[in-house]
């Protein structure tokens, strides 16, 4: 793999026809630590697990692994071959609620896993009968907590109804003689660290009324990045949150928590440059687009950070918003923004796109013949960090601009007495 200072000396150095994920290996490492130093030195038993799907990319799991994560949330056969055939001692558990129910004998009997999500009673069957009934599955029950603050909610499509949780429990303690537990998520890009306390909350009530003392309580992913208009509390506000809700909760001493970050561990690690093909007014047409790396920008209308690099010359310092169409003939491979870059951009200059080593390269596709990624490591920080490689907020032009601040302060009024 080839490697810069940064993405302009890239652009400087060579043309490139293809989109390009500069690679930020120390920030994986980064976010790793802090995770296993926040959770994995409690007083009672915890485990990080990384969300595979996330960003799959061997570079990232190598430096997972390296950084001392052994456990790994996988969600299909693919993912848990790639894990195995990298990583042939790594912890991992199936952890999508739905599964084929070869994947089920695949994961079982030819990989060795043996946690196993599922979140209704005909899902457990399936478990059971495609493993002849085998009594050594860690079994984790997902719910569907109601949860607010998320970007990108998660409800509707899995976990089972807090009020048919319990006897789904139940049944699971009766199914194996090895661990079972409770899961939930929160919703991508969580905004609200109390989220979690809530959630858990809800999970506390389930336990109760099932009479099951779990083993297990995950409490999901949603940890957040940093974007443009979205700016989360800090990373230690929702380990507190999480930590606080766990001390809540009637389990034994010996309950594990678990936790499945994806985005938070690997989304400041990338950003893909991108050449202009043309300009058309204040629309720019690139090489990547919504079925490249560009997915959430389309269909969640995420504002990603921008940066334009030019091989010669200087840039305009005047800044002005502009819009995305990607390289493929679907009028839906648009990126409305609005993103920001200087005015005088033209056909050949680069645009960096950052915060995309989540669900970035790991959703392109191969639609209309694009798709080609070239990868390379750089040695420049983030365009956002929260763990401290870079300032922890993304303003906009507006922002910046909005420089004078009036308060309107209300007249006192007379206390009222109390009769």
């Amino acid at each position: 793999m080839h490697r810069y200072q940064s993405p302009l000396d890239l652009v400087r150095e060579r043309p490139s026809e293809h989109p390009v994920a500069c690679v930020r290996r120390g920030a994986v490492a980064t976010a790793a630590t802090w995770f296993r130093t926040t959770f994995e030195h409690q007083s009672f038993p915890t485990k990080v697990l990384y969300a595979v799907k996330a960003n799959p990319s061997l570079w990232v799991l190598e430096e997972l692994y390296a950084a001392g994560l052994r456990h790994f949330d996988v969600a299909s056969v693919d993912e848990i071959a790639l894990m195995r055939r990298h990583f042939p001692d790594a912890a991992l558990a199936f952890m999508h609620p739905i599964k084929s129910r070869s994947a089920i004998r695949a994961a079982y009997y030819d990989h060795g896993v043996r946690t196993f999500a599922f979140d209704c009673l005909e899902e457990l069957d399936k478990l059971k009968a495609e493993t002849g009934n085998a009594r050594d599955l860690t079994l984790i029950l997902r719910l569907a907590v109601s949860a607010t603050g998320a970007n990108l909610p998660l409800t509707g499509k899995f976990g089972v109804a807090l009020h048919e949780a319990p006897a789904a429990l139940l049944a699971a303690r009766h199914a194996t003689d090895a661990k079972v537990g409770v899961s939930f998520h929160v919703g991508s890009q969580c905004m609200r660290p109390t989220a979690y306390r809530a959630a858990m909350a809800q999970a506390q009530r389930v336990i109760v009324q099932s009479g099951v003392m779990v083993d297990i309580v995950d409490v999901g992913g949603g940890f957040p990045s940093v974007y443009p208009g979205m700016t989360p509390p800090p990373m230690e506000d929702y380990a507190q949150a999480i930590l606080a809700g766990f001390e809540d909760m009637s389990v034994s001493e010996h309950c594990e928590l678990w936790c499945e970050p994806g985005r938070a561990l690997v989304a400041e690690s990338t950003s893909v440059l991108t050449r202009v093909e043309m300009r058309k007014g204040d629309a720019l047409y690139l090489n990547d687009g919504s079925y490249g790396t560009l997915f959430d920008a389309t269909h969640a209308k995420w504002r990603f950070p921008v940066r334009l690099h030019r091989a010669t010359g200087d840039v305009s310092q005047t800044l002005k918003p502009f819009r995305f169409y990607g390289p493929t003939c679907d009028s839906m491979d648009h990126m409305p923004g609005p993103f920001w870059l200087p005015a005088d951009v033209q056909e050949g200059d680069y645009v960096e796109i950052g915060m995309l080593g989540a669900y970035g390269v790991a959703m392109t596709t191969r639609f209309n013949g694009y798709g080609s990624v070239e990868t390379v490591d750089v040695d420049d920080a983030p365009m956002s960090s929260m763990y401290g490689l870079a300032p922890a907020h993304i303003s906009l032009p507006r922002e910046r601009d909005e420089t004078t601040v009036v308060k309107f302060v209300r007249p006192k009024q007379k206390k009222r007495r109390r009769k």
